[in-house]
């Protein structure tokens, strides 16, 4: 059986990025996760499976909080199971 996939994305902003990164995880049904730059280059893949959510995303996270500083703007692509 294949699943469904949907995919999504949204511009945001360096300083927007974590806490809109963490509204997607928190929404549920998310496979991955990419950010890309504004000139599209992948700076973040991640992958999510079930279970994965809790203090394995911390590390994660803190990257994701890195990569915020570093960029005035990006694109988060997210893949989810319909």
């Amino acid at each position: 059986m294949v699943s469904a996939k949907s995919e999504e994305k949204y511009q945001v902003k360096g300083s927007e990025l974590m806490r809109k990164i963490k509204d997607i995880i928190k929404e549920g049904n998310v496979r991955r996760i990419t950010i890309t730059d504004k000139n599209g280059k992948t700076l973040l893949n991640i992958p999510l499976t079930f279970g994965v959510v809790g203090a394995l995303i911390a590390p994660v996270l803190a990257v994701i909080g890195t990569i915020a500083a570093l960029v005035t703007e990006c694109t988060i692509t997210v893949e989810r199971k319909v």
